[in-house]
C-alpha cells in the first residue's frame, strides 16, 4: 500500500522508495469519480481541473475512456479484463498521486470491490471516492455515445445500468447528486471536500492565476 504524504512541504518517500518533492499548496491525492454511464463524471472531472489549475495547482484527468485508447488498448470489456482495466488505471493514478499531483479519475467502476481494491492499493488517506449520482433514467436521456439505446436493442451485453448492475457506493466519501446541478457546481463541491480534507490550501482565499 502507498503511504500518503504527511505535510504538504519538503520531500517524501514515493512508492518505489525514492524521495519525491513535495507540489507547494497541494499533496498527492486520488478523487476517483464513480457512476453510470452519461452520470457526468467526465464533465465534472474537466471543470474542476479547470478551477484547480486557475488556482496554481497541478492536476491530470484520468478519463475511462481516453485510458481504453492506450493504456488499455488491447482489453475487452469481460469482466477480468474491466477488472484489468481499472487496476491499471489505479497503479497510475497511485504513481501520479506519489509526484504529489491531484488525480481526478473518471470511471464507472460499478462494483464495490472494485473500488475497495483501487482504495487499498492507492492508500485510503489519500483516496477520495466520489459518487456521482445521477439517476438512470437521466443518464439514458443523455446517452451521448447512444451506448444506452445499443444496450438495449442488445448490441452491448452486460452493459452497466441495463443488464449489469451498478453497486451504489455504501458510504463514499462524498456524494454529488447531479440533477437539477450544474457541471461547474458539482465541481465547486469536489474542489471544496478536497481542501476541507487537506489535500490542497483552500483555493478560494488564493488569486486565479489562469483566465
Amino acid at each position: 500500500m502507498r503511504e500518503p504524504a504527511d505535510s504538504m512541504a519538503g520531500a517524501r518517500p514515493s512508492a518505489n522508495g525514492r524521495m519525491a518533492p513535495a507540489i507547494p499548496g497541494q499533496r498527492g491525492v486520488v478523487a476517483w469519480l464513480t457512476g453510470l454511464s452519461g452520470a457526468g463524471k467526465s464533465t465534472i472531472a474537466r471543470v474542476a481541473e479547470v478551477m484547480l489549475r486557475e488556482h496554481g495547482r497541478t492536476v491530470f484527468v484520468l478519463d475511462g475512456d481516453e485510458v481504453r485508447k492506450g493504456l488499455c488498448k488491447g482489453l475487452g470489456f469481460s469482466r477480468e479484463d474491466r477488472h484489468e482495466n481499472l487496476r491499471r488505471a489505479g497503479e497510475v493514478a497511485a504513481l501520479m498521486a506519489d509526484a504529489g499531483l491531484v488525480v481526478i479519475a473518471a470511471f464507472i467502476t460499478p462494483e464495490a470491490v472494485q473500488r475497495s481494491r483501487l482504495r487499498t492499493a492507492i492508500g485510503s488517506a489519500r483516496f477520495l471516492e466520489v459518487h456521482v449520482a445521477t439517476p438512470l433514467e437521466v443518464c439514458e436521456l443523455r446517452d451521448p455515445k447512444g451506448l444506452y439505446r445499443r444496450a438495449r436493442a442488445g448490441e452491448i451485453p452486460d452493459f452497466t445500468g441495463v443488464d449489469a448492475a451498478f453497486e451504489v457506493p455504501v458510504k463514499p466519501d462524498l456524494v454529488l447528486a447531479t440533477e437539477g446541478r450544474s457541471a461547474k457546481d458539482c465541481a465547486m463541491t469536489l474542489v471544496a471536500a478536497l481542501a476541507e480534507r487537506g489535500h490542497i490550501d483552500n483555493v478560494a482565499s488564493r488569486p486565479r492565476l489562469l483566465g
